[in-house]
């Protein structure tokens, strides 16, 4: 009897430690969990501020290019004459590539659309057909500039005209406008979460400007009450720029004061334009400016060569926590060609051979040059 108690004490004994060690590898094992997720709860923690501290950046890529100015020989080598109606579109061909692939393309549109009521017509007072329009909307421009000195050849019907125009098509434009209402609103627009204000001026007019918001003349109050209006909610202002002398390759006095003027009031990319000709892209403090582009498509190579080469310029705008910086600058000549005032077409200088311009690449590096301030 008493062996058996014996024995019943062992294995109560032997089953109580059993009880004990599970207990406490139990115990352990939980305590271990624990510090594994406490441990993750760290890491993820730590994942978590490396990522709050790395700055977001936004980038919208944005491409300029100079005049569009139809002059007749232009609009007649577009017309159709069974159809009549104009097609720009063999003209650009060889650049349509290049500016589909940014978001924002500028241009200067030099010749006015007023309205086919009014004539269509060339040098000295432009009236260019609804169709170069509708080109370039097709070739995705969509930052047009109406600010020049022949906005106001064909009086205030055809400014009106222009301004319904461009309303009608999915584009910004600046620098002529249908009210003072609508002059003294500055717009805000957004691409690629980028916020940013768009702004144009002309210096000179072929015509008398009697209503001040047919066409946006510059003046440095005029351009701070703009810039003022919108700098604190925007991240970037783009002004574009009608100035400068005709013919002239160096920028004048006036132009480097406006530039440096526009930069210590905020702007950050100023696009210029009305030499015919190209001028150096420089910074000035910290503002990009490309002083003048040159012509895009025009019959000035019947002139002289100098009217007849423009600048294609690219560049990525960025914004991050840092502020605002200019990427992948591209830069490239195209040449107005033409035979005879026929068969225009805007050509890359990479496209080019000595059969369309003789000596062509002793001639970009000249001009290239120019461009790059050597």
């Amino acid at each position: 009897m008493k062996k058996r108690k014996l024995k019943t004490s062992v294995y109560f004994i032997i089953l109580v430690f059993i009880v004990l060690i599970m207990s406490l590898v139990i115990l352990l094992k939980n305590q271990d969990e624990k510090n594994v997720d406490k441990s993750k709860d760290n890491e993820n923690e730590t994942t978590n501020k490396v990522v709050e501290e790395v700055p977001k950046e936004k980038r919208m890529s944005l491409i300029a290019v100079g005049d569009i100015l139809i002059h007749e020989s232009v609009y007649k080598d577009a017309y159709n004459k069974e159809t009549n109606t104009y097609d720009f579109h063999y003209m650009f061909t060889d650049i349509e590539p290049i500016i589909k692939k940014y978001d924002l393309k500028f241009c200067n549109q030099e010749s006015a659309i007023g309205g086919r009521s009014l004539g269509i017509s060339g040098y000295p007072s432009f009236n260019s057909p609804d169709e170069i329009g509708d080109e370039l909307v097709n070739l995705g421009f969509n930052l047009i500039s109406l600010a020049n000195n022949h906005t106001l050849d064909k009086g205030e019907d055809a400014a009106l005209y222009s301004n319904s125009y461009w309303k009608s098509k999915n584009v910004n434009f600046a620098g002529s406008y249908s009210s003072d209402e609508e002059r003294n609103e500055v717009k805000i627009y957004e691409q690629n979460g980028i916020k940013y204000a768009f702004l144009a001026y002309t210096v000179n007019s072929n015509a008398k400007v009697r209503k001040d918001y047919l066409l946006n003349m510059y003046s440095a109050d005029k351009a701070k009450n703009d810039i003022d209006k919108v700098k604190d909610q925007v991240d970037v202002i783009i002004v574009s720029m009608h100035w400068g002398v005709e013919d002239t390759n160096t920028p004048t006095e006036s132009q480097r004061q406006i530039a440096d003027y526009l930069s210590s009031l905020g702007v950050n990319l100023i696009i210029g334009h009305h030499p015919h000709v190209v001028q150096p892209v420089e910074y000035v403090n910290d503002t990009l400016v490309i002083y003048s582009l040159g012509n895009f498509i025009s019959n000035q190579l019947s002139i002289r060569l100098n009217n007849g080469i423009g600048l294609m310029y690219g560049i990525d705008i960025v914004v991050d926590d840092s502020g605002l910086r200019f990427e992948n600058e591209y830069k490239e000549l195209v040449l107005a060609y033409a035979e005879k005032s026929t068969n225009f077409k805007v050509i890359p200088f990479s496209k080019l051979n000595n059969d369309l311009l003789n000596n062509y690449e002793n001639i970009e590096e000249q001009y290239m040059n120019i461009v790059n301030g050597e």
